[in-house]
């Protein structure tokens, strides 16, 4: 269990959407420093926040911002991509660059910064999931996030010993940017953000972010063609 309240905050991801959300939150809770991330160069005036251009596809990158942050206690992992098509059609490049960056991205940071939060007494990673992973028909986007879920849950086993809280976060349609095409209801960013640090400063181990996200995880143990949902293609 970690308190976010004078805390050194990693958030990929954190120059928009729920990313920025997140930061919001972080901040209203006491954060010390945030250290928010973004492929590209961009300012942020507030004296809390530090930002970092990250790409996660890069270790060189990666390894840069651990190094320059080597105070860090939390890092959440947020930054991801939807490149929409199904997985027959899709190009590969597509297929292959979404798993980079969903599923390796967060553990390739996750591993240059376990040793930093070993060195604090533990920490806490977050990653961000989604309801597609559960889904069939959400292409590449809802297949590296089933990954990612797994990936999540070693990575608990893996960093039990040196105490790092791991944190799941399954969330649904959030209303940001990536899912502005999908007609369906979406939960607002601050919300979202607002219900991960919770879970996160009660030390779970998952978070259901909304309701639809709850009824998918317990249609899991009924018939698999339930299973479904289309991505535009």
């Amino acid at each position: 269990m970690v308190a976010v309240e004078d805390s050194v905050v990693v958030v990929t991801g954190g120059r928009r959407g729920l990313g920025a959300a997140i930061v919001d939150e972080l901040l209203r809770r006491g954060a010390r420093k945030v250290y928010a991330t973004a492929r590209e160069d961009y300012v942020d005036e507030r004296p809390n926040v530090v930002t970092r251009r990250l790409e996660v596809t890069s270790e060189r990158s990666i390894a840069e911002l651990a190094a320059a942050a080597t105070d860090a206690e939390i890092v959440i992992n947020n930054a991801g991509i939807l490149l929409p098509g199904a997985l027959l059609t899709a190009e590969m490049n597509d297929v292959s660059t979404t798993f980079d960056v969903n599923v390796f991205g967060p553990l390739r940071v996750t591993r240059a910064f376990a040793p930093i939060l070993a060195s604090h007494g533990g920490g806490a990673v977050v990653n961000v999931h989604s309801v597609l992973a559960w889904l069939g028909g959400s292409g590449a986007y809802g297949a590296s996030k089933a990954a990612i879920w797994s990936v999540t849950n070693s990575l608990r086993t893996e960093l039990a010993e040196q105490r790092t809280q791991v944190l799941g976060v399954h969330a649904g349609f959030i209303d940001t940017d990536m899912v502005s095409a999908i007609p369906l209801p979406k939960t607002a960013p601050a919300d979202v953000a607002q219900r991960i640090l919770d879970a996160l400063e009660a030390g779970a181990n998952e978070v259901l972010t909304d309701d639809a996200t709850a009824q998918a995880k317990a249609a899991l143990s009924g018939p698999v063609e339930n299973l479904t949902f289309a991505l535009s293609h």
